[in-house]
């Protein structure tokens, strides 16, 4: 290598050779550098978009998460029967509700009677279609609560006070004119009482006030007491002090005149000219005629089928009639009474004593629908009570058996499930009303005899040995003993209905299950029921010594026999209602 100039010249080839290797090194470790970057800003990129994956599945997560938790609230706090909010609703939030509003009690005139009559069915369907027809006559931003179990409370924010009583009114005529499906002569109304909160009104009090006024209001039914002042007691004239309505059917306008001279005074007339206007009449004005003064020889349609037909749609239950003829025939008078009327006058008449049995028969009337109410008022507190004493009852046992308290609630929603599907489904088994309302209720003493088992057996979290399991299984017979025991035994069809659910509820349909070994339908309907609910819950609850199982196969667990044969209709029942089943244990 020689000097030339301002630097070296390479002057053989071997002497380039360690140049070229240099060079070569330093491109491969760019090479390697820029690979390695490259690597670096994949990787970085993979990173970020995984990033975005997992926060979109988290937002995603977090949106079903709270559409979960949205629509858990919204069952906790809403009636299943009806859609409307529940007791619950009101107390953990609209009783801490500030006013100005107006607060109505409204109550189903008599739906015990209903229920009786038609069954539990055609009462369900009631309160569907009133609070129904409510809904339809408020706002989005009014609550309606199912308050008790044909009551319901109406809360109206800042409505004025003089159009409360308006509204309560158009609610009351909106039900009047509603017919619940399949039953069309059954007649809803409603006896409302309203009272306005201000803001320095604590909702507890203005919901007793509008209580008290609903009260005064079923004295006369269909009827709106409204309190817009304030006041504790007072209500409207128009609706609670005004005159009775009488209304006056007869074809000869002078006959109407006389009768309209003798009573005008005390009673507020309305007239008819045949028995299709009377009818027309008794439908529009539904709860507000306290007597019909009818003739029988009409045009259209006489006196006598007018009394079929309030015969044929219950009217004649409501509504005295007094018969008011020419006709003073033993046949007459015979066949009016046979269809139903109160009271017979023939013509020519007494007015005074027209006029003395006309007050009668209205203060009898208005005595016997005093009567029924405070009867049941009684029956409901009675109801009331007993409830509370056999849930008090089997929640000990639920305590000592080691179970959560849900499991009685969950029998008894179960069995009153599939009760009201075998009754749609079938009339094999004959059960009055009060059967089916005992039912549910005596479901939750199935297990009382567990009381009499030593408690370190009940909660063994491991499997149980033949000696073990065979000293669980004497519950059915300790339970049915204790309360064959009762000193009200004999004369109490809940007690009876109790002792059949805890001494058979074990029984299976092939007659493999215990204590007695019963076979079929000699196993109480009560019992198969309840036998039923019991182990649906039992598979799809979590136990000390088991994990719950899924819906689904609790049900194929079920259908399948692996938990005992069970009625086939029960089974049908219970694939019916699955559905409904299913939303219960996803709010429990």
């Amino acid at each position: 290598m020689e000097w030339y100039g301002k630097g070296y010249i390479v002057g053989t080839i071997t002497d380039i050779t360690p140049y070229m290797e240099l060079r070569e090194k330093l491109e491969q470790q760019n090479r390697t550098q820029r690979e390695a970057l490259e690597t670096a800003n994949h990787n970085l990129l993979r990173m970020m978009q995984q990033m975005e994956e997992q926060k979109a599945q988290f937002a995603q997560t977090t949106a079903r998460s709270m559409e979960k938790e949205k629509r858990y609230r919204q069952r906790l706090n809403h009636d299943a029967l009806t859609g409307t909010y529940n007791r619950r609703f009101y107390e953990e939030v609209v009783r801490n509700n500030l006013g100005p509003a107006g607060i109505a009690l409204m109550d189903i005139d008599d739906f015990k009677i209903c229920n009786d009559t038609y069954g539990h069915h055609a009462g369900d369907l009631a309160l569907e279609t009133v609070a129904k027809a409510i809904r339809s006559c408020i706002r989005e931003t009014d609550l309606l609560i199912r308050y008790g179990g044909d009551e319901f409370l109406l809360v109206l924010p800042g409505i004025p006070a003089d159009y409360f009583k308006v509204k309560l009114e158009q609610i009351r005529t909106a039900v009047q004119q509603t017919v619940v499906p399949g039953y069309p002569h059954f007649r809803l109304s409603l006896s409302i009482g309203g009272a306005m909160q201000t803001l320095a009104d604590p909702m507890e009090n203005v919901v007793r006030r509008a209580d008290l006024l609903m009260y005064q209001a079923k004295n006369h039914k269909d009827a709106v007491a409204v309190d817009a002042q304030g006041s504790r007691l007072a209500a409207q004239d128009d609706v609670l002090k005004e005159k009775p309505t009488i209304l006056l059917v007869d074809d000869a306008m002078m006959n109407r005149m006389m009768l309209a001279s003798i009573l005008g005074g005390d009673y507020r007339i309305l007239e008819a000219e045949n028995g299709k206007q009377c009818l027309e009449l008794l439908r529009e004005k539904a709860g507000q005629i306290s007597l019909v003064l009818l003739d029988i020889n009409m045009p259209v349609m006489d006196g006598f089928e007018v009394l079929r037909t309030m015969n044929t749609n219950h009217t004649i239950e409501d509504v005295p009639v007094i018969m008011i003829s020419s006709d003073d025939s033993e046949e007459a008078i015979r066949k009016a009474y046979e269809l139903g009327a109160s009271d017979y006058v023939s013509r020519p008449f007494d007015a005074k004593i027209v006029y003395r049995r006309v007050v009668n028969t209205i203060k009898l009337y208005a005595k016997q629908r005093r009567l029924v109410q405070m009867v049941s008022d009684q029956i409901r507190a009675r109801e009331k009570n007993t409830d509370v004493l056999v849930g008090v009852l089997s929640q000990i046992v639920e305590f000592r058996n080691g179970e959560s308290g849900s499991h009685v609630r969950h029998i008894r929603v179960i069995t009153e499930t599939l009760l009201h599907r075998l009754m749609e489904l079938t009339s094999r088994y004959d059960l009055t009303p009060e059967q089916q309302d005992d039912i549910p209720l005596a479901s939750a003493l199935h297990d009382i005899g567990k009381i009499g088992i030593d408690e370190a057996i009940l909660n063994k979290p491991g499997r149980l040995t033949a000696e073990e399991f065979a000293v669980i299984k004497t519950h059915s017979m300790l339970g049915a003993e204790m309360l064959q025991k009762t000193e009200s035994f004999a004369d109490q069809p809940l007690l009876q209905t109790a002792y059949e659910i805890a001494r058979w509820h074990h029984e299976r349909w092939d007659g493999k299950g215990y204590p007695d070994g019963l076979k079929g339908d000699d196993i109480p309907i009560s019992a198969q029921l309840v036998s039923m609910a019991d182990v649906y819950d039992a598979l799809t609850s979590e136990r000390c010594y088991k994990k719950a199982f899924p819906h689904e196969t609790a049900v194929q667990m079920i259908t399948n026999g692996a938990c005992g044969a069970f009625n086939p209709l029960l089974i049908q029942c219970l694939l019916d209602v699955q559905g409904e089943l299913k939303q219960d244990i996803l709010q429990w």
